[in-house]
C-alpha cells in the first residue's frame, strides 16, 4: 500500500503541477503577453478564460479515460493521462507571445489548455481507484487520501518555481522567458512519473470484474441511465471545494498584486504556506473520515466554508501578509476537511463496474461549476471601489450553502464494522 500510495501521490502531484503552473501564470503574466490589446482587467479576465477551458475539458477527459478504466483497467489510465498532460504543458511553454504570431498565440494557448484538462480529467479517477480498490476497508479513506495530497505538492512545486523566478529575475526577463521555465520542466517530471508507475499492478476489484465477465460495455451510458442523480449531487456537493481553492490560489493572487499593490512574491509566499499546512493535514483528516464517516466530514467542511468566506475576504483586503495567510489557511482547512475523504467517498458511492467513469465525471463536473467560473466571477464582482470585495464573499457563501444541501442528500458510505472500534466488536 505504501508503494501504491506513493506512486499515486507522485503522479497526481506532477499532473497538478502542470495544471497549477498555468493558473499562476494566468494570474501574473498571460494577460499582457497574450491579450495585450485588452485593458488590464479585461486581459486578466481573458487569461482566466483560457484557465477555465482546462476545467471545461476535464469532464470530457473523465468520460474518455473513465471508459478506458472501466473497460481495460485502472492502470492504463495512469500512463495515458500523465503523458497527455505532460506533453501539453511543455508545449504551452513554447507558444510565442501575441506580438510574434498575433491571434494564433491565444488560440494555441486555448488548445493546449484544453488538452491539459483532458489529461487531468482522467488522472484523478485512475490514481484514486488504484489506492481505494487496493486499500483495506477500515483504512480506505487514509490510503485514498494520498492522491489528494498530490495537488498540494504540485501547487507548491509550481509556485515555488514561480516564486524563485520572480525573485531572481528582473520583471522584463520574467515576462520574456522566465515564466516558461516551469512549463519546460514539466517534461522531466512527466518522464519520472511514468517510470515510477511502470511497475504498478492492476486493482483486485477490476481483475475480479474482468475474470467474471462483468465489465461494463458502455460505462457512460450506464452512469447516465442509472446514476444521473448521483452524478449531479456529487458535482454540486464538491463545487464549493473547487471554488474555495481557486479563489485562494488564483483569484487572490491577481487581486493582491493588481488591486492591493502587494508584490507577487509576498502573495505567493502567503498562499504557499497555507497550502503546505493543508497538505500536511490531509491524512489526519482522512483518518477522522475512517472513524466518524465521510459524509460527516464533508458536511463539517461545507459549514466551515460558509462561515469563513467573509472573514477571509476581510483579512485579504488588509494586505498584511500574516493576516492574509490566516485568511487563506482557514479557507483551505475547511476545503480539505471535505476533500481529504472524497477519494474514498466517491468510489464507494458507485458500483465497481462503472466506478471509474461515475466518480471521475462527478468530480470533474464539480471543477467546471466551482473551479472554472470562480476566478472569472470573482474578478467580475470584486468591484472597483476601495472597500473589501464583499461580492466575492457572498458568491462563495452561496456556493457553500448549495454544496451543503447536496451533501445532505447523499448517503453515508462508511462500512458499519469500520465505525466500531475493534475491541468493542462482538465475536463472529
Amino acid at each position: 500500500m505504501a508503494r501504491l500510495a506513493a506512486a499515486s501521490l507522485v503522479g497526481t502531484a506532477i499532473e497538478f503541477f502542470d495544471f497549477f503552473v498555468y493558473g499562476t501564470a494566468a494570474a501574473l503574466v498571460l494577460g499582457p503577453l497574450f491579450f495585450p490589446t485588452f485593458s488590464p482587467v479585461a486581459g486578466t479576465l481573458a487569461a482566466f478564460g483560457t484557465f477555465a477551458v482546462g476545467f471545461l475539458s476535464r469532464p470530457l477527459g473523465s468520460i474518455v479515460f473513465g471508459h478506458v478504466g472501466d473497460r481495460h483497467g485502472r492502470r492504463p489510465v495512469l500512463f495515458a493521462s500523465l503523458l497527455l498532460t505532460g506533453c501539453a504543458t511543455v508545449a504551452v511553454g513554447c507558444v510565442p507571445a501575441y506580438e510574434s504570431i498575433g491571434v494564433a498565440a491565444p488560440v494555441l494557448l486555448l488548445v493546449l489548455r484544453f488538452l491539459q484538462g483532458l489529461g487531468l480529467g482522467g488522472e484523478w479517477g485512475g490514481a484514486v481507484l488504484l489506492t481505494a480498490e487496493h486499500a483495506p476497508e477500515r483504512r480506505r479513506a487514509l490510503w485514498a487520501s494520498f492522491p489528494q495530497i498530490g495537488p498540494a505538492v504540485g501547487f507548491l512545486l509550481a509556485n515555488g518555481v514561480m516564486l524563485a523566478l520572480t525573485a531572481g529575475l528582473s520583471d522584463a526577463d520574467f515576462r520574456s522567458w522566465g515564466w516558461r521555465v516551469p512549463f519546460w520542466a514539466a517534461g522531466l517530471l512527466a518522464a519520472a512519473g511514468l517510470a515510477l508507475r511502470s511497475s504498478l499492478a492492476e486493482t483486485p476489484q477490476f481483475e475480479e470484474l474482468a475474470a467474471e465477465g462483468r465489465r461494463a460495455t458502455a460505462p457512460l451510458s450506464e452512469v447516465v441511465r442509472g446514476h444521473w442523480r448521483l452524478v449531479l449531487l456529487t458535482a454540486g456537493a464538491l463545487a464549493v471545494g473547487y471554488a474555495v481553492f481557486y479563489t485562494v490560489s488564483t483569484w487572490a493572487l491577481a487581486y493582491g498584486t493588481e488591486r492591493l499593490g502587494v508584490s507577487s512574491t509576498v502573495m505567493l509566499t502567503c498562499v504557499m504556506a497555507a497550502v503546505a499546512i493543508k497538505g500536511a493535514a490531509t491524512p489526519f483528516l482522512a483518518m477522522l473520515g475512517d472513524r466518524y464517516g465521510r459524509r460527516t466530514l464533508c458536511l463539517a467542511g461545507c459549514a466551515a466554508s460558509a462561515l469563513w468566506m467573509f472573514p477571509m475576504v476581510a483579512l485579504l483586503h488588509t494586505a498584511r501578509p500574516l493576516l492574509m495567510f490566516l485568511g487563506f489557511l482557514g479557507s483551505l482547512l475547511a476545503f480539505i476537511t471535505m476533500f481529504a475523504v472524497v477519494a474514498a467517498y466517491l468510489p464507494e458511492l458507485y458500483e465497481p463496474r462503472v466506478r471509474c467513469t461515475g466518480a471521475a465525471v462527478g468530480y470533474n463536473l464539480a471543477g467546471v461549476l466551482g473551479g472554472a467560473l470562480t476566478p472569472i466571477v470573482a474578478t467580475a464582482v470584486s468591484g472597483g471601489g476601495s472597500g473589501p470585495p464583499w461580492g466575492v464573499a457572498a458568491y462563495l457563501t452561496v456556493v457553500a450553502l448549495v454544496s451543503l444541501g447536496c451533501f445532505a442528500l447523499l448517503p453515508e458510505t462508511l462500512p458499519a464494522r469500520a465505525a466500531v472500534p475493534e475491541p468493542e466488536r462482538a465475536p463472529a
